[in-house]
């Protein structure tokens, strides 16, 4: 009943509005009913500059989504050195060019030379894409190149490893039959020597002597593969590595000298099937480096460099520069004594 009311004081109004709006047109000459078909609605205002936003809107917003390297990158490259340098596939033609003389700084550790340009850590590392090889699949090999960076990174930019600790994850990840290797690692650590130091494989500071500038060491090179013996995976590793040290005493206004390492590793990822090995662990068939400020003299297993007047008789190997990587590596095994004179910091 409620209802039924409700709509019959509803259509007394209705019909009492359209009486309204009857005499009201009546009243206005020239005004009338104007047909369905000879009505023209009125044109909406045009908003393209709100339409075009959206749009923009809606691409930032699928960029993020699907890129978010590409956009991270493109901001912390907005205030970064212009001369960054693109990541390296193949081995360059030529050096890179000579930088203005610059002090570094403790802010700045790497002004003044090439590895300014350098991308810092693992991120200069390049890693081929993935095909398969010899035993292994495309995805077998995609892993076999991941833990061989990993090895690079904690042989050569892990914290622990710098300051000296033992290389205990990079250990783990080499073939623990391959004898000759396992030789040298047991008498390495424990009483270092030319033919049995650690430095063939890892980089250590004594921690007395020196110390790291910053959380950032800079990085170039990268990592190629092929087929090796019985269908190994064969995996080179070439990459430079730039470490900016102090003294372990320095205050906040010290000498700053930058040990510049270049090591290639050749390692092999054997077939379980044709050589005795243990999954996720790969041989290592050679390696070699080169080093400049990184000291002289008997083997200590460290990395020792000179400060102040006592660079001087640390200068008195053959003139180098460690920033060239056009050519090969240009020591052997043993190399790591043959110091190298840098032309430049």
């Amino acid at each position: 009943m409620t209802l039924t009311r409700e709509t019959g004081h509803l259509r007394q109004a209705a019909g009492k509005a359209e009486l309204d709006v009857a005499k009201r047109l009546r009243a206005e000459p020239g005004r009338g009913p104007v047909g369905w078909r000879g009505y023209t609605p009125a044109r909406p205002k045009r908003r393209t500059g709100w339409y075009v936003a959206g749009v923009l809107t809606v691409l930032v917003l699928l960029v993020v989504a699907f890129a978010p390297g590409w956009v991270v990158d493109l901001f912390a490259g907005a205030g970064a050195d212009s001369t960054a340098s693109a990541a390296e596939t193949a081995r360059p033609a030529q050096v890179p060019p000579v930088e203005a003389a610059q002090r570094p700084t403790v802010e700045e550790s790497f002004r003044g030379s090439p590895a300014a340009g350098w991308a810092s850590g693992a991120a200069g590392i390049t890693v081929p894409k993935a095909v398969a090889v010899g035993w292994m699949s495309a995805a077998e090999v995609g892993r076999a190149l991941a833990r061989s960076r990993d090895f690079l990174v904690v042989s050569g930019l892990d914290r622990g490893v710098l300051r000296g600790e033992r290389p205990e994850k990079a250990i783990a990840l080499i073939n623990p039959h391959q004898k000759d290797v396992q030789g040298l690692l047991k008498t390495a650590f424990r009483a270092p020597s030319e033919k049995s130091d650690p430095l063939l494989l890892f980089s250590r500071f004594r921690p007395s002597r020196a110390r790291l500038v910053g959380d950032v060491v800079k990085t170039r090179g990268r990592l190629t593969y092929r087929e090796g013996e019985r269908g190994a995976l064969q995996v080179t590793a070439d990459v430079t590595f730039v470490y900016p040290v102090t003294r372990a005493d320095a205050g906040g206004d010290d000498e700053i000298v930058r040990t510049i390492v270049r090591r290639e590793l050749v390692l092999s990822w054997d077939d379980p099937g044709k050589v005795i090995t243990e999954p996720g662990t790969f041989s290592i068939v050679s390696y070699k480096y080169d080093v400049t400020n990184g000291g002289c003299g008997a083997a200590t297993g460290y990395f020792v460099p000179a400060f102040g007047t006592d660079r001087r008789a640390d200068e008195a190997g053959t003139e180098v520069d460690p920033y060239d990587r056009s050519g090969p590596v240009g020591g052997s095994e043993s190399s790591g004594d043959e110091r190298g004179r840098a032309t430049r910091p």
